[in-house]
């Protein structure tokens, strides 16, 4: 561990130093398409994870018309869409006209996760808002990501880059010791991305740089005041139930968003692929969602695997379907295909991938198949 000080302040920040990126940043857009064996893959950025009931209709016209007819939850709480035509202009168009890319330029730094409650919208609007208005931070990697966590710990966790946690300011996930008052969140959020463009080199996270991460917190450090730092809240993901509901592997269907969007005006898009509701609609069950933390499979994840993914060496998801009722509904575990590990969450897990045999391996642990570590569990 090294240490990001200033003889002027005592906050410290652990950092953790990796390699700094060789290639270029390849984070996937709605202009910057990735190309996958099912066709290319465009990503839609929703700040926040928040979409209203007409955005999700439109969102679910595009991929029936456009692509394979589902929308992906990610990671950072975004959507999406696979089966695409390269380069066809018509998906930015109508994405475009629903509001879903209000700067062209900067549609793939608009990386925002928040805390689902009411109680942040407006400051994930306002940061959006001010993000789109600065012209060089349509030079920040597509890596780059902001959180505002509203002190419950929901976001907090998630290891942005640059996190607002009622009033604490976090770097990489660690608290920094300064205290920014609410009505200057987005100005700090705002003032540590322009620091980090200025400084970062070729790092695309500021945990890859300890030279940026001291320029960003000299930066924010004016705009608040200092103390000691402090733990942090970590509530993690909300667990499904009442509000909270998920599908299977964060694939909505078309039929499933308009569902949604018959039944809220707008929904939040987690970094857990779940969705937030503004009340609680036990009929979703009837619909693929999961909506009881109790019933099996709740708790698995899976990258797309084959045949989507030509690097993968297994049907992951199909595997974990057909799993998940012999394994212990609150396991929590990530099947992938490859060990890229492609969307796998954060925090403890059971790691399961796909070997290029036949078999996996299961937190390192070599197994002649999944059925084989299944039947060593129950």
């Amino acid at each position: 561990m090294s240490r990001a000080d200033d003889s002027t302040c005592t906050t410290s920040l652990k950092v953790t130093i990796v390699e700094i990126r060789q290639r270029a940043d390849a984070c996937p857009g709605v202009f910057a398409t990735h190309d996958a064996a099912d066709g290319a893959l465009a990503r839609v950025r929703l700040p926040g994870g928040r979409v209203t009931a007409a955005q999700l209709r439109e969102l679910a016209a595009c991929a029936a018309d456009l692509g394979d007819g589902e929308l992906h939850l990610t990671s950072r709480g975004n959507l999406q869409l696979r089966g695409l035509e390269r380069d066809d202009p018509r998906l930015a168009r109508r994405l475009a006209a629903a509001g879903l890319l209000p700067r062209p330029s900067h549609e793939r730094v608009r990386n925002y996760l928040a805390s689902p409650v009411p109680e942040v919208d407006d400051l994930v609007a306002a940061l959006d808002e001010a993000v789109c208005a600065v012209p060089e931070l349509a030079a920040l990697p597509g890596r780059f990501l902001f959180a505002i966590d509203s002190g419950r710990g929901d976001v907090a966790g998630e290891r942005a880059d640059v996190t607002w946690c009622d009033g604490a300011f976090l770097i990489d996930g660690e608290d920094t010791g300064v205290r920014v008052p609410r009505d200057r969140a987005v100005d700090a959020l705002v003032t540590a991305a322009r620091a980090f463009v200025a400084s970062r080199g070729d790092a695309w996270r500021l945990r890859e740089s300890a030279a940026a991460r001291a320029q960003v917190l000299a930066a924010v450090r004016p705009l608040g005041t200092v103390e000691a730092p402090g733990e942090v809240p970590r509530s993690g993901p909300p667990p499904v139930g009442g509000r909270v509901v998920a599908p299977w592997f964060g694939c909505l269907s078309g039929t499933q968003a308009r569902a949604l969007a018959a039944l809220a005006p707008s929904v939040v898009v987690t970094p857990w692929r779940s969705i937030v509701l503004p009340a609680a609609h036990p009929s979703l069950a009837d619909a693929g969602f999961f909506v009881d933390p109790s019933t099996p499979g709740v708790a698995l994840s899976a990258c797309i695997g084959s045949p989507g993914c030509a690097k993968s060496h297994a049907d992951v998801r199909a595997e974990a379907s057909r799993v998940a009722a012999a394994l212990p509904v609150s396991l929590r575990a990530h099947f992938s295909g490859c060990d890229r590990r492609c969307g796998r969450p954060r925090g403890d897990h059971v790691d399961v991938v796909a070997a290029d045999d036949g078999g996996c391996f299961v937190d390192g642990q070599r197994f002649s198949s999944v059925d084989e570590w299944r039947e060593g569990r129950v």
